[in-house]
């Protein structure tokens, strides 16, 4: 079964899934304006599932169609959709909000490039600024 974000394979080379952070997001007293130790649980971070991984293509041009369809994904505003790994674990309301690609095209009888995929269950899809 391969790896894929809204049924699409984008994942073309080896890669890994990992969860970023998961808690408390906490904020110290000072920040709230305040001069106290004290800090303040303000709730769960947002899932977040990080995919690191590398591209690879027989050519230049095959390479860049990956990089192309990755990019692609990326999405105003984020569109969310079902997240799977190669082991067919799921997560269900994932957008893919970060790309991250390596310093360098590495060139060999195959073309490949690493990267790092960031998708984030977001709780609220919509900003809408504090009216005035």
């Amino acid at each position: 079964m391969p790896s894929t974000f809204k049924s699409l394979a984008l994942f073309a080379g080896p890669h890994r899934f990992a969860l970023a952070k998961q808690g408390h997001l906490v904020v110290a007293d000072f920040a709230l304006g305040g001069f106290g130790p004290n800090s303040y649980p303000l709730g769960l971070v947002e899932l977040e599932v990080v995919v690191t991984g590398r591209l690879v293509a027989a050519s230049e041009s095959a390479l860049w169609t990956l990089r192309d369809a990755m990019t692609a994904q990326l999405l105003d505003p984020p569109t969310p959709g079902t997240l799977v790994d190669t082991h067919g674990r799921v997560w269900e309301g994932m957008s893919f909000h970060t790309y991250i690609e390596g310093d360098r095209t590495d060139r060999g009888r195959m073309r490949s490039i690493a990267y790092e995929a960031r998708f984030r269950r977001f709780n609220v899809l919509a900003f809408s600024p504090p009216s005035a």
